[in-house]
C-alpha cells in the first residue's frame, strides 16, 4: 500500500497539487530560492523551470498579471504623488491618484 501512494504523488500533475504540496517538491529541487514566500502560482511556474517543462500558452487568454509588481508600481505613484501635492500640482497629483486607482481596480481582478 506505501508503494501505491508513492506512484500517485509522481503521477499527480502540478496544478491539481496544492500549494504545500509544491512547497515540499521545490524545497527537494536545487535552485529555487524563496519557497516559503512565493504562492501557489509562482511555486508552479519555479518547479517548471527547474524540471525544464515548457510553459504551455492557451490560446486567446491574458497575459498573467503580477500583483507583486503592481504593487510595487502603486508604491512609486504614491510617492509621486506627494512630492506633487507637496509643490502644489494639483493636476498632476489628480492624475497620479486616477493612475493608483486603476492600478488597484487591477490587483483586486487578478485576486
Amino acid at each position: 500500500m506505501g508503494k501505491k501512494k508513492e506512484k500517485e504523488k509522481k503521477v499527480k500533475p502540478l496544478e491539481k497539487m496544492t500549494a504545500k504540496e509544491l512547497r515540499e517538491l521545490a524545497l527537494s529541487l536545487e535552485g529555487i530560492v524563496g519557497v516559503h514566500a512565493m504562492n501557489k502560482n509562482e511555486l508552479i511556474v519555479a518547479v517548471k523551470e527547474a524540471k525544464g517543462i515548457a510553459e504551455e500558452k492557451k490560446a486567446g487568454a491574458k497575459a498573467d498579471v503580477d500583483v507583486r509588481s503592481i504593487k510595487a508600481k502603486i508604491k512609486e505613484l504614491k510617492e509621486k504623488r506627494s512630492l506633487a501635492k507637496e509643490a502644489g500640482n494639483s493636476m498632476l497629483a489628480d492624475a497620479f491618484r486616477r493612475r493608483i486607482s486603476n492600478l488597484k481596480k487591477r490587483t483586486r481582478r487578478a485576486a
